[in-house]
């Protein structure tokens, strides 16, 4: 036996398409992505606007202010002094009073008035790289010493010149320091002697101790008034000062 249904009948639209394939068939649009707003064309900054035109159009008189500025500050660098005249560094002073030391028996005492640390700085750190390389590290002993040393000799200096004594503690320390020339020569030659023998080490070192010693008393004696009379007391205690320092060198 059969069954029959009754089928509603299905009522398309006038266009005769269905509209839910239509939808999905349908595709979309592509949107244009964001695009931030144009600033006016009258911006005072070119490059903060978004208008090709008119950075363009302005270039011509930025470029203008830009050369003009570079050639000023060309202009100013070329007066500036050099950087160590900045520094209070003179190469050309500090090799003179130098070379015034390598003779003991002609030192320079004016190109020693102008007094500076440079010179000094450097040879303290000639003489801890030469005791490093002998395997003494002694970088805090060495600078302690030496401001000790110029301390002691100023105060030695200015009780025995009484009134008359002008040594400042800055000239003492300058002299003290280009004076250690001799000891860093020491300290560099002893790299080249061998350990077991002393002897020839005492008798190089007794000379450059002398040598040091000639050179600081007749440079404090002669740039400080008040210390002709009493050479004999200043050179024992450079000779003293010295003596300290090529001790560090020998043992």
């Amino acid at each position: 036996m059969t069954k029959e249904f009754t089928v509603p009948p299905v009522v398309f639209p006038s266009g005769g398409v269905n509209p839910t394939v239509g939808n999905i068939n349908q595709r979309r649009v592509p949107t244009a992505p964001f695009q931030p707003s144009r600033p006016p064309s009258s911006s005072a900054i070119p490059f903060m606007s978004f208008d090709i035109g008119s950075a363009a159009s302005s270039s011509g008189s930025f470029g203008g202010t830009i050369s003009t500025s570079g050639a000023s500050g060309s202009a100013s660098f070329d007066d500036e002094e050099p950087l160590l005249d900045e520094l209070g560094i003179h190469p050309d002073q500090i090799w003179h009073k130098t070379r015034s030391i390598l003779n003991p028996f002609r030192v320079n005492p004016t190109a020693h008035k102008d007094s500076d640390l440079s010179g000094p700085i450097f040879l303290y750190l000639s003489l801890c790289l030469f005791q490093l390389l002998a395997g003494k590290i002694q970088f805090g002993v060495i600078l302690g010493w030496i401001v000790v040393s110029s301390i002691f000799l100023y105060i030695v200096f200015n009780m025995l010149a009484g009134r008359n004594g002008n040594l400042d503690l800055h000239t003492c320390t300058s002299v003290v320091g280009y004076c250690m020339l001799p000891v860093v020569i020491l300290s560099a030659a002893s790299l080249f002697i061998p350990q077991g023998s002393s002897i020839p080490r005492y008798v190089m070192a007794g000379v450059f101790v002398v040598w040091a010693t000639r050179s600081c008393t007749n440079l404090m004696v002669a740039i400080a008034d008040g210390g002709e009379e009493h050479r004999g007391l200043i050179a024992y205690a450079c000779f003293l000062i010295y003596t300290l320092f090529s001790l560090l060198v020998i043992f």
